[in-house]
């Protein structure tokens, strides 16, 4: 795993010397792996890296082990033999042999099928050796292609006796047909969407029957969303197809446990989250994001409707494929002058729920200070906690504190993030010691972003946040590891679908929370480029 780190780095190094760092450190550790346990997996990473750093005639050596391993083992193996046949492509490019090369890899696509993570970690160590030689990339695009994702949005099929109607029943064929159409042109096999009855049940069914996989996120959980979206003109066939699609879903993803009151803002959070979902899936493959909509047209009620969804994919410049229901209904299209905003202003200001970046921050080992330390750790470490609250108050819309944690409400998840990275990086580079406090002084930070409620707390006479989404946040902080920023899914994909640059999402993996809040997946937050510093308001 260390190696395979190093490794990963190398490829995403931006300085031509750090690359060469990762690079020597991968080789080295393979080199060793490989004489351990002689595995041929070992020893193709050892090829693969020494040829890297230009150790050729050593590359090319273990290359020809490796390949003699691997077909001896093929003539043994009648299961699985993905990874032979990719690691006989790998050892065939360390050796210029291009052909053999072609060969191998293709026979590696064929038992692979739809296994895309597979293919592509053999097609990024293939275009490391490619890149090396200054070989043309053919090989690998045409036999470890991965297609590309398809996220989508659509309209609900109307309900009985709709006045104006936008999806009636008797279209459902016509949509069905030009969704499979869609994702046949394109060549979509993974694919994410919400399951409303009417275009998203359609799309799903496409994709599935396309023998693609498909990844649902819901507002709510099924049971809930059932009584919301799953209706139409034949409600019970749309329940038996939406329980359908849930149970071949490769995961299904609840963006709230908890029973929320269903508006526009939660519908939004929804579409948020399979854009940015979509988007972290389509950076770990390295291949292409597409959208698909089925839309009227028209302008929708406010935010978290199909065309609040169109809008946000238009100024990330994503493609979209269209299928126009007004063209169907033979009504005209509202021309590009005229046309009212795509979401309402009016009915976005009567939701009280808002998506908002909530951080916990807990202090380590709070109960271990003696009676003397408290005063200090008052004064110096919450005072240099304060100070950088106050950099970012512009940021931060509410605070709280209990002594030895902090409560901080963001306006978005890009400064929610920034600001933890500085809080983390604060507590780590300073010595307490020197200031009279234990060294292992630290922070345990988490950040979440979820749709919240806002009101007046009757009380303190202050802007107060609350919901299930305030809760959550509250679970992660306990499990976070001193000094690190721990994030969950949903604030990695707001972040990747608002296109947040300034840190990056390491996965940690499912992770149970505290107070047996239930297990959900992590990522480590780091920091991607340096920036510069801000500079403190004036007393």
């Amino acid at each position: 795993m260390l190696a395979r780190t190093y490794k990963d780095r190398a490829a995403h190094a931006r300085g031509r010397g750090e690359r060469k760092k990762f690079l020597r450190r991968a080789a080295a550790t393979y080199a060793q792996a490989h004489r351990m346990n002689g595995d041929y997996w070992t020893g193709i990473n050892a090829a693969t890296t020494a040829l890297l750093i230009g150790e050729k005639t050593r590359a090319l050596a273990v290359a020809n082990k490796v390949r003699a391993a691997c077909l001896r083992e093929l003539r043994r193996v009648s299961g699985d033999r993905y990874w032979l046949l990719a690691t006989l492509g790998e050892a065939a490019l360390i050796a210029r042999d291009w052909p053999a090369a072609n060969d191998w890899y293709a026979q590696a696509a064929r038992v692979a099928g739809r296994r895309f993570g597979d293919l592509q970690a053999s097609r990024r160590n293939a275009r490391l050796l490619l890149d090396f030689w200054r070989a043309d990339p053919v090989i690998v695009e045409k036999h470890l292609r991965v297609p590309p994702i398809a996220i989508f949005a659509g309209h609900m099929i109307d309900r009985p006796k709709r006045s104006a109607p936008r999806f009636p029943a008797r279209d459902e064929k016509k949509v069905a047909e030009l969704i499979r159409q869609c994702i046949a042109r394109l060549g979509a096999a993974i694919a994410y969407a919400s399951a409303a009855c009417g275009s998203d049940i359609l799309f799903l069914e496409a994709v599935l029957a396309a023998g693609g996989e498909i990844f649902i996120v819901l507002p709510c959980a099924p049971e809930h969303f059932i009584e919301t979206s799953v209706i139409g003109e034949n409600g019970v066939g749309w329940r038996r197809r939406f329980k359908r699609v849930l149970e071949k879903a490769t995961r299904v993803i609840i963006a709230s446990r908890e029973r929320l009151v269903l508006d526009g803002v939660t519908y939004d959070y929804t579409n948020q989250m399979i854009l940015g979902l979509a988007c972290i899936r389509a950076g770990q493959l390295n291949t292409e994001l597409t959208a698909i909509a089925v839309w009227d047209q028209m302008p929708g009620d406010g935010p978290g409707g199909t065309a609040s969804a169109i809008e946000r994919w238009r100024k990330l410049g994503l493609p979209i494929e269209m299928i126009d229901l007004s063209a169907l209904h033979g009504r005209n299209r509202p021309s590009k002058k005229c046309a009212p905003r795509l979401t309402s202003r009016r009915t976005a200001q009567k939701s009280t729920a808002q998506i908002r970046a909530i951080l916990f921050a807990d202090a380590v080992g709070f109960t271990r200070l003696s009676e003397a330390e408290l005063p200090v750790f008052v004064t110096e470490f919450m005072g240099e906690v304060g100070r950088l609250v106050r950099q970012w108050e512009r940021e931060i819309i509410t605070r709280n504190t209990w002594g030895d944690r902090i409560y901080l409400v963001f306006r978005s998840v890009e400064a929610a993030g920034n600001f933890a990275l500085d809080l983390g990086e604060m507590v780590t580079r300073t010595d307490w010691a020197e200031r009279g406090l234990p060294a292992w002084s630290n922070f345990r930070i988490a950040v979440h972003a979820g749709p919240v409620y806002s009101c007046l707390e009757p009380i303190k006479r202050v802007r107060e946040f609350f919901g299930a989404h305030v809760s959550r946040t509250a679970r992660i902080e306990p499990i976070a590891p001193p000094g690190q920023v721990y994030a969950s899914e949903a604030f990695a994909a707001l972040a990747a679908a608002q296109r947040v640059t300034d840190f990056s999402f390491e996965y940690a993996g499912q992770v149970p929370m505290a107070k047996g809040y239930g297990i959900y997946p992590m990522y480590h937050v780091t920091r991607r480029r340096a920036r510069p510093a801000r500079t403190r308001p004036r007393s």
